[in-house]
């Protein structure tokens, strides 16, 4: 039997730290190919990011088609010296398996490989299809990786019926926590403008300080909303505020400030932005102000609740005894493209280490999830 901790040591020994591959895209093609799936390999290019290559596997024809979606690029490893092991050596020790990517996601990836090849070997591929969409450009500017190979796919007239993304989801334990969608994202970027002068002549000058300070203060003065059924009340976060003034004794010419939003499906880019301006011009309304909102593709949705999250559910709960929650918090994930395309939902492994200093997961859950996956598989085609 080809299992989870095979693939996911193999995997984790490919450096891909985005955009760089280094082989991890080979690991999961000589895998599928084992039993059948077709590969295709997609580069897709940019003039402003790096070129990234993608895999597409199936295997079986028709409806229904689930696809397991994921990634193989990793955040750099850091000072690898602060590593128990070295991060891409993949070493097993205390039941653990160490390295960059262990649970973001390239553990989740190969839990999906592992259940997909049993299955397959067991049941064969007569009833729909089995599909993987993996890019190498998730932790990087996402431009050239999942959003794109979709429309190829969808071009090409592949449909999915619903989708699996093995990112880590469990906040403590495997089996707590079910994502059924995502809050979406707004940057904002603020500039109040003044007079440059001496602080000992402040009537010369005019000091843009007390307007940001009045302008913050009043976007944090109420909350944005109360939240829904399946989302926690968006909130708006001040991340920088600079003059870029190093003297004491200067009144600065202008101050910046950046946010950032975390909005729940009660908003759109669009209206939140109108909103924000709304607030600021009302906390100082005679400022002169530039303001920009970064564009984004990172949009709040949901996969309602029904058979296919409770068929999810209950593979899960079968496995661990534990009934997962559904949930719609953390950051973005390549799940906010997909929901396009077919409902998704996330489960993977527990979170605690991902992106961190000695990344590393329990074999057994690694295993374990291999093991939810292939129930998940088996109930979904029965």
């Amino acid at each position: 039997m080809t299992n989870a901790l095979d693939i996911a040591r193999d995997l984790v020994r490919c450096a891909s730290v985005t955009p760089r591959d280094e082989g991890a895209l080979d690991v999961v093609a000589r895998y599928l190919k084992e039993v059948g799936f077709s590969i295709e390999r997609v580069r897709f290019s940019d003039a402003n990011t790096p070129d990234i290559d993608n895999l597409y596997a199936k295997i079986g024809t028709g409806a229904p088609c689930l696809m397991f979606a994921g990634h193989t690029d990793v955040v750099p490893p850091g000072d690898a010296a602060q590593w128990r092991f070295d991060p891409f050596s993949a070493e097993v020790a205390d039941g653990q398996l160490w390295g960059r990517g262990a649970v973001d996601m390239k553990g989740g990836l190969a839990a999906a490989i592992a259940a997909a090849i049993a299955h397959v070997r067991e049941f064969g591929a007569s009833k729909g299809a089995i599909a993987f969409l993996i890019t190498g450009d998730e932790e990087g500017p996402a431009v050239n990786g999942t959003v794109k190979l979709l429309e190829w796919a969808k071009a090409r007239g592949e449909h999915f019926d619903h989708c699996i993304l093995g990112e880590p989801t469990n906040p403590d334990k495997l089996g707590d926590m079910i994502k059924i969608g995502r809050r979406g994202s707004l940057t904002g970027r603020l500039v109040v403008h003044g007079k440059q002068g001496h602080v000992g002549y402040p009537h010369l000058a005019h000091n843009p300080v007390p307007d940001m300070v009045a302008i913050l203060a009043g976007l944090k003065a109420s909350t944005l909303d109360a939240g829904t059924e399946h989302f926690d009340a968006s909130n708006l976060e001040v991340t920088t505020v600079d003059t870029g003034n190093g003297a004491t004794n200067v009144i600065p010419a202008a101050v910046r400030a950046t946010f950032n939003i975390r909005f729940n499906d009660l908003w759109t880019p669009d209206s939140l932005a109108q909103e924000i301006t709304r607030r600021i011009h009302a906390a100082a309304p005679d400022a002169k102000i530039d303001l920009a909102f970064d564009p984004t593709n990172a949009v709040a949705f949901l996969t309602s609740p029904g058979p296919f999250v409770d068929l999810v559910a209950d593979a899960i709960e079968k496995e661990t005894g534990r009934r997962p929650a559904l949930s719609t918090t953390g950051g973005t994930s390549d799940a906010r493209f997909i929901q396009a395309h077919c409902p998704v939902v996330e489960f993977g492994l527990v979170g605690q280490t991902m992106h961190a200093i000695d990344e590393r997961t329990p074999v057994a859950e690694l295993e374990q999830l291999a093991a939810i996956y292939r129930r998940v598989l088996q109930a979904y085609f029965a």
